[in-house]
């Protein structure tokens, strides 16, 4: 490989960790999700009796150790943000029993929940909504993976992502064993039509001009230019871009743009990627596919909480 690709490869995508997330957006989210529930937070006119009006029925003292199942077959996330969730009730402890990212069957049990019944049945929905959604990216995601296994295409997110949910859906994206794109608008230069039209009319002249002047301001940033016909990507390889994203090309064209570029760049398909077209995607060789899919047609899990005997 020639133009440090290798380097380029390493350093264009990563797979966020728990310990990288900054819990304070975090802490909250849990608090908005709990408030929505008991206090009617988001709602101008508010109720005029708040709290969980079904919970009056249990004594205070009553408590009780409850499990959470799979009922599915599933990946696991969300199981951290679990543990913050009880502990924003100081009563409630959670014990988990299977970690992030780990593959269950139907009927494995994911974690404890013990303390007051009243806290635990106020908990349950917004410890539930958590788990289900973080649990259905990585599931979804781990379809992909499994199904790119053998292949040297790794699969991407993008910035298609819950507003406010953007680094806990990465993150379960990273559980189901993707890789994550860019995480924002800061760690990458993106240039598209319209970033190049600022430039000239003039394809090739434009783009050089448009890299020259990122290498400039930010030497150290990679940047990706997005193609959508073969047409263009001469002038991606004249100004030397890291990565070219083909956008939304037909199968055949692929063929031709990979050989075209081979390894003066790192090639990204992108542009209708799901599993069914995934198959005839894999085998082109290609560096990355990327596709929103893996957050956005992901279907919560079934994930239910057991009282235990």
């Amino acid at each position: 490989m020639t133009r440090n690709t290798k380097e380029i490869l390493r350093s264009c995508c990563q797979q966020i960790r728990w310990e990288a997330l900054d819990l304070k957006p975090i802490q909250d989210l849990i608090a908005r999700a709990i408030e929505e529930d008991t206090l009617g937070s988001g709602l101008i006119d508010k109720p005029k009796v708040t709290g969980d009006l079904s919970i009056s029925l249990i004594p205070e003292d009553h408590e009780i150790t409850a499990t959470f199942h799979a009922r599915q077959p599933l990946t696991l996330c969300g199981i951290e943000l679990a543990r913050l969730t009880a502990a924003f009730n100081s009563r409630l402890s959670l014990t988990a029993l299977a970690d992030d990212g780990a593959i269950l069957a139907a009927g494995d049990p994911i974690a404890t929940l013990h303390g007051p019944t009243r806290s635990a049945l106020t908990a349950e929905r917004t410890l539930l909504n958590f788990l289900q959604h973080l649990s259905g990216i990585a599931t979804n995601t781990r379809a992909y993976v499994d199904a790119l296994s053998g292949y040297r295409t790794r699969i991407l997110d993008t910035r298609k992502t819950t507003p406010g949910y953007r680094y806990l859906e990465k993150y379960a994206v990273a559980c189901g064993g993707g890789w994550n794109h860019r995480m924002g608008l800061f760690d990458r230069v993106m240039l598209k039509d319209n970033h190049l039209a600022a430039f000239g009319d003039d394809l090739m002249g434009a783009t050089a001009k448009a890299v020259a002047e990122s290498r400039r301001t930010n030497p150290n940033v990679l940047v990706e230019m997005e193609v959508d016909r073969l047409d263009q990507i001469p002038a991606a390889l004249n100004a030397e871009v890291d990565i070219i994203l083909l956008d939304n090309f037909s199968v055949p064209d692929l063929r031709k743009a990979k050989e075209l570029i081979g390894d003066q760049a790192v090639t990204e398909i992108s542009g209708n990627v799901n599993l069914d077209t995934l198959e005839d995607l894999k085998s082109l060789g290609c560096d990355f596919i990327s596709t929103g899919a893996l957050v956005h047609k992901s279907v919560w899990v079934d994930i239910g909480l057991d009282w235990n005997e």
